[in-house]
C-alpha cells in the first residue's frame, strides 16, 4: 500500500454491519423463541433439517481460527499444505455420517461423553466431560482473540484504536446474547446467515486480493519452502494475476511439505493429522451437536455430506488469499511483529550481552532510526507510553519499548529463543547462528544443573495479520464492502463462539449437574443453569483472549488451538471407535485409554519436544489402542455389547447422501493429487 492509501471504516460501512449483527441476533431468538423444554434448548427439539445442519457445521467450523490462524499459516512457507486440515476434514466427515452417527442417534443422547456412559460405564463419561469442558476454555479463548485480533488490527489501521481486550468484549456478548436466549435453534439459523456471508466474504476477499496483485510492479516471495528464504520479485507489466501468482507461490502450492517441518511435515498425513480430523468432525460436541439434533439419520446424512463438498471449496477463500498476503504485504506483516520481537530480544540482549546483532540506544535520533540496518535489532528506549506513541518507524529492525517495559524484562534461568517461523535464519543469519550456539551453551548448562529450560519465541514476520492486511488494502471503500466483509469475519468468529458456549454448557448441565449434582432437577432448572454456564464460559473467554496475543505462547493461534487439544483427541477417538470395533472390550477400557492419552501427551511434550505435535498425536493414538486391546485379551466381556435403539426418530441410511459422499471423497483425492510433487498443476 503505498503512502497516499488510507483505510477508513465510512457510515456506510457501520450502517451495513450494524444491520448484518443485529439481522443475525434477531432471526436467531425469533425461530428459537418455542424452545423451553432440554431438548428444545439444547438440541432444537432434534428437528434440524439438512441444510441448516450443513450451514450450521460449516459456520461453527469456519471462523477467524480459519480466516487469521489458517491464512496465517499460508502466508508463511507452509503455503496450500494447511489446507489439509479442510480437505481432509470433506473425507472425514463423510466417514463420520456413516459410521458413526448411526450409532449416536440410535443412542438417542445429547452429548458425546453420555455415549461412553452408554458403550462403558459413568466413570468414562465424566472424565471426557471434565476433560473437554477445560479444552473448550482453551478454545473459546482462542477464538474470541483471533476475533479480537483482526478487530483490533482493522480499527487501529482506520485510525480508531481498539485493543484486545475491548474487541474480546463486543465478540464475547454479542455471541451469549443469543445463545442464552435461544441455544442450539438459535445457533443453528444464526449460523444459516454467517455460513452463507461467511463464504461470500472470502469469496470477494479472494476477487480483489487477485486483483491487487494484478496491478503491482514486485510482490515478495517464500522461494523455498524448507529455509523459508523469501526474495522480493520485480513483476511484468504482461501478466496477469493468475500467472503472477502462480509463478510467485508455485513452491508453496504443495500438499505435502519435509518430514522435518515443525507445522505440517507430509508423515503428519499419514496418521497424525487424520486423529484430531476424525475427533473434531465426529466426536466434538459443539460440531456433533448440530447432527444430534437431526429430524432423521437421513437428514444428519445429507446434512453432512453437504457440509464436506463446501469443506473442498474452503481453501480457495481462506488458503490463497493468505498466500497472496503476504506477495503484497510481507514488509507490513515484519512490522506488525515488531510488538512481539521487542520484548524477545530485549531479553535475549539481557542474556547475552556479548551479542552483535542487538543493541539498545535511549531515544534514537530519526535519521538513526531510518538508516538502521537489516539482520541487527536496535532496541529504542522512551521514557513513556505517549513518547512511544508519537514513534513514527517504518524500519522492522527498530524495536521501541518504554524504558520502565525494558527494565522489567529479565530472562528466566536457562532461557532458550527458539523459533517456528522458517524465515528467520533467512531474515537474519548472523543472529540465527549466534542464537544456536547460545542455545547449545544454555541446554548443556541446564543439563549440568538438572534444571529445566524456559522457552521464548522468535518471529520474522506476524503472519496472522494476513487477512487484516487484505481486508485495510485490498477491498474498495466507500461502497459497504468493508462494512459487509467486516460483519461477515465477526459473524464468523461469533458463529463458532456461540457453538462452543452452548456445547459447554450443554455437557456441564447434562454430564456434571444432571449426571451428579441433580438427578431429580426438572427440565426448567437444566435449562436455567445452562443459560448460566453460558455466561460464566462467555466471561472466560473474554478474560483468557487478550492473554493468547503472547508470542511466548506461539507465532500462530491455529497451532495453539490444533496442539492444545492433543491432550483429549487421541484418546477420546480411541476410545469411541474400539468401543464401537470391539464389542467385548469391558468398561475399564473407556477410562484407561482417556487417562492414558492425557497423561502420555503431556509427558512426550516434555521429554520429546521436538516431536510434531501431530506425529505425539499418533504416538498417543497408538498407545491407548494397545493398552486397550491388552486388556481386551485379558479380561473380555462374556457377552458383546448391544447398541439398544433409545430413540423415536427415524434411522434409515439415506442411499443418495452415499453416493454424494463418495463423490466428495473422490474430488478430494483428486485435488491432493493435482497439489502434490508430481501432480498435474505441477
Amino acid at each position: 500500500m503505498n503512502s497516499s492509501e488510507v483505510f477508513r471504516i465510512l457510515p456506510l460501512d457501520v450502517l451495513v454491519f450494524v444491520a448484518f449483527v443485529i439481522t443475525v441476533v434477531t432471526v436467531g431468538l425469533i425461530k428459537s423463541r418455542t424452545e423451553k423444554s432440554s431438548e428444545g434448548y439444547f438440541l432444537a427439539g432434534r428437528g434440524l433439517s439438512w441444510w441448516l445442519i450443513g450451514f450450521s457445521l460449516i459456520a461453527a467450523n469456519i471462523s477467524t481460527e480459519q480466516f487469521v490462524g489458517m491464512s496465517g499459516n499460508a502466508a508463511s512457507h507452509v503455503g496450500l499444505a494447511i489446507a489439509s486440515y479442510e480437505w481432509m476434514a470433506a473425507i472425514t466427515l463423510v466417514v463420520v455420517g456413516f459410521g458413526f452417527l448411526p450409532y449416536f442417534l440410535r443412542a438417542g443422547i445429547f452429548t458425546m461423553p453420555e455415549f461412553l456412559e452408554y458403550r462403558y460405564n459413568g466413570a468414562a463419561r465424566t472424565i471426557m466431560a471434565v476433560a473437554t469442558i477445560l479444552i473448550y476454555l482453551l478454545l473459546l479463548g482462542s477464538v474470541t482473540y483471533s476475533g479480537a485480533l483482526t478487530i483490533s488490527t482493522l480499527a487501529g489501521k482506520a485510525g480508531l484504536p481498539m485493543n484486545l481486550a475491548t474487541g474480546s468484549l463486543v465478540i464475547g456478548l454479542i455471541a451469549m446474547l443469543y445463545v442464552v436466549a435461544g441455544g442450539l435453534k438459535a445457533c443453528a439459523w444464526a449460523d444459516l446467515i454467517q455460513g452463507s456471508a461467511l463464504i461470500l466474504g472470502g469469496a470477494v476477499i479472494m476477487f480483489f486480493a487477485f486483483q491487487k496483485l494484478g496491478s503491482v510492479s514486485e510482490a515478495s516471495t517464500v522461494v523455498d519452502i524448507q529455509t523459508g528464504a523469501v526474495a522480493v520479485q520485480s513483476l511484468s507489466p504482461d501478466s496477469g494475476a493468475i500467472e503472477r501468482f502462480w509463478d510467485l507461490n508455485q513452491p508453496r502450492m504443495n500438499m505435502f511439505l519435509p518430514a522435518s517441518d515443525s507445522v505440517l511435515p507430509w508423515t503428519a498425513l499419514l496418521l497424525g493429522l487424520w486423529i484430531p480430523n476424525f475427533y473434531y468432525w465426529g466426536l466434538n460436541q459443539y460440531i456433533t451437536q448440530r447432527t444430534l439434533g437431526s429430524a432423521s439419520l437421513a437428514q444428519g446424512q445429507r446434512g453432512i455430506v453437504f457440509a464436506a463438498f463446501m469443506k473442498l471449496l474452503i481453501p480457495f477463500v481462506i488458503v490463497i488469499p493468505g498466500i497472496i498476503a503476504f506477495n503484497l504485504y510481507s514488509e507490513q506483516m515484519r512490522l506488525e511483529g515488531v510488538k512481539d520481537r521487542a520484548p524477545v530480544l530485549a531479553k535475549y540482549l539481557k542474556a547475552n550481552p556479548q551479542t552483535a546483532f542487538v543493541e539498545v540506544s535511549a531515544q534514537p535520533a530519526a535519521d538513526r532510526i531510518a538508516s538502521w540496518p537489516s539482520g541487527r535489532y536496535l532496541i529504542a528506549l522512551y521514557p513513556s507510553e505517549q513518547a512511544l506513541k508519537e514513534v513514527k518507524s517504518a524500519n522492522p529492525a527498530v524495536l521501541p519499548l518504554t524504558q520502565s517495559r525494558y527494565d522489567e524484562l529479565v530472562p528466566e534461568p536457562f532461557t532458550l529463543f527458539l523459533t517456528e517461523d522458517a524465515s528467520w535464519r533467512h531474515v537474519n543469519p548472523g543472529l540465527a547462528e549466534e542464537i544456536e550456539k547460545h542455545n547449545a551453551g544454555i541446554t548443556q548448562a541446564a543439563a549440568d544443573a538438572g534444571q529445566k529450560t524456559q522457552v521464548e519465541k522468535l518471529i520474522a514476520y506476524k503472519y496472522d495479520t494476513a487477512l487484516a492486511q487484505l481486508l485495510g488494502h485490498v477491498l474498495p471503500q466507500g461502497v459497504g464492502l468493508v462494512g459487509f466483509v467486516f460483519a461477515a469475519l465477526l459473524g464468523a468468529v461469533v458463529s463458532s463462539l456461540a457453538a462452543m458456549l452452548n456445547a459447554a454448557s450443554t455437557i456441564f448441565a447434562m454430564d456434571i449437574y444432571k449426571r451428579h449434582l441433580a438427578p431429580q432437577a426438572e427440565q426448567k432448572a437444566i435449562v436455567l443453569l445452562g443459560r448460566a454456564s453460558v455466561v460464566v464460559f462467555a466471561a472466560v473467554a473474554i478474560f483468557l483472549a487478550p492473554q493468547l496475543g503472547n508470542p511466548k505462547i506461539s507465532n500462530s493461534i491455529f497451532t495453539i488451538i490444533q496442539e492444545g487439544q492433543g491432550f483429549i483427541s487421541p484418546g477420546i477417538l480411541a476410545v469411541f471407535v474400539f468401543g464401537l470395533l470391539v464389542r467385548r472390550a469391558p468398561p475399564v477400557c473407556g477410562v484407561v485409554g482417556l487417562l492414558t492419552n492425557i497423561v502420555a501427551y503431556g509427558a512426550l511434550k516434555l521429554a520429546v519436544p521436538n516431536l510434531q505435535f501431530l506425529n505425539r498425536m499418533a504416538v498417543c493414538f497408538a498407545l491407548c489402542l494397545a493398552l486397550m486391546t491388552l486388556i481386551r485379551l485379558i479380561k473380555p466381556l462374556a457377552n458383546p455389547v448391544v447398541f439398544r435403539q433409545q430413540t423415536t426418530i427415524a434411522l434409515e441410511t439415506s442411499g443418495n447422501a452415499k453416493i454424494a459422499g463418495a463423490v466428495v471423497i473422490a474430488l478430494a483425492l483428486i485435488l491432493y493429487l493435482l497439489f502434490s510433487p508430481f501432480g498435474l498443476i505441477r
